[in-house]
This record gives C-alpha cells, structure tokens and sequence, in this order.
C-alpha cells in the first residue's frame, strides 16, 4: 500500500505536456472549446480549470497545478526587483480561472478576448506545459517569424556535420550534403 501512494505521487509529479496547434472557433458567447487532446491530459492532471493570461501576442492557458509552480517560482524571486514586481503583477492580475464546461469549451473573459484581439476564429497551440490562444493572424505571422529565425540559425552548419577532431570521416564520404529540408 505504501509503495502504491508513492508510485502515485511520482506519477502524478510529471507535469502535462501539451502539443499539436488547431484551428477552432469562438462561440457568440466567447467560449473556446478546448481540443479533446488537451482535455484528456487535463483530465489526467486532475484539473477541469486553466488559468488564462495575456502572454506575448496571445492568451497563455495554465493547468491549475502549472499555474501554482509559476506562482512558487514568482515568489522565489527577490521580492523588491522591479522587473520582478511588474512581471508579477502583469502576470496575476491578468489572470482569469476558467472552467471547462460539460463540453470541454472555456469561457474566455472580454477584456482577454478583446486584448488577444480574438473574434470568430482561434488557433489553439500546445506549448509544453500550457496551450496558447492565438488570433489566426498573428498565430501565421509568428510562425513566419520563426521560421526565419530557424532559417538564420542553421546557415552556418554543414550538413553532414564533420566528425569531432581527431576521428576520420567514414572512407566513400565525399563532400558535404546540404541542409536537411524541412
């Protein structure tokens, strides 16, 4: 029995992983459903609320065990830091509890939908330990963003990579492929 409570306890320790982006619609009411994927592993993680919170271009939603780490760790940090205080207090008073519905949608607040500038359309994106609500726009403009920003950081590497120092390349190798594309 005792060993049963600590198996659970480690297990139950492994944070959500949240991943896959979807498109989804808004209701008239401002509901988001949430997709069946990330309602599976919330359920797994014993929340059936987010916490939501403005963050960059889009809304960040935080598994109710997610959002009391980052609290743990605000708290952490020096107290009387400037940069300290305002993140905390850009992050906090921000923050909304939304519950998940009967059928897996929240309610986001207006003063969110209308910051994240969210209508009829919304992509809903799976990041680690949260998912983002972004509008479609700014979602494919930070995509585009990213992918020059991944264009840049490979430039310089030769593909295959050469072999460390000191050991030879694999005898036939002749020269360099290019990049691997994507």
């Amino acid at each position: 029995m005792w060993c049963g409570k600590v198996e659970e306890s480690v297990e139950n320790s492994q944070p959500t992983v949240f991943k896959g982006s979807y498109r989804l619609r808004i209701d008239p009411k401002g509901r988001v459903p949430v997709p069946a994927v990330f309602r599976r592993l919330l359920s797994e993680a014993g929340s059936t609320t987010v916490v939501v919170t403005p963050l960059d271009q889009c809304l960040a939603a935080y598994p109710t065990q997610e959002w009391s780490r980052l609290e743990s760790s605000l708290a952490a940090l020096p107290p009387f830091s400037k940069r300290v205080m305002a993140l905390s207090r850009l992050l906090s008073s921000r923050a909304h509890e939304c519950p998940l519905d009967v059928q897996g949608r929240i309610l986001l607040p207006s003063a969110l939908r209308a910051w994240a500038k969210l209508e009829r359309e919304t992509v809903v994106a799976g990041v680690l330990n949260r998912f983002e609500i972004w509008e479609p726009s700014a979602w494919a403009a930070f995509l585009a963003d990213s992918e020059r920003v991944l264009d840049d950081a490979t430039l310089d590497v030769a593909w295959p990579l050469p072999p460390p120092e000191g050991l030879q390349a694999p005898t036939g190798a002749s020269r360099p492929q290019g990049k691997p594309r994507r």
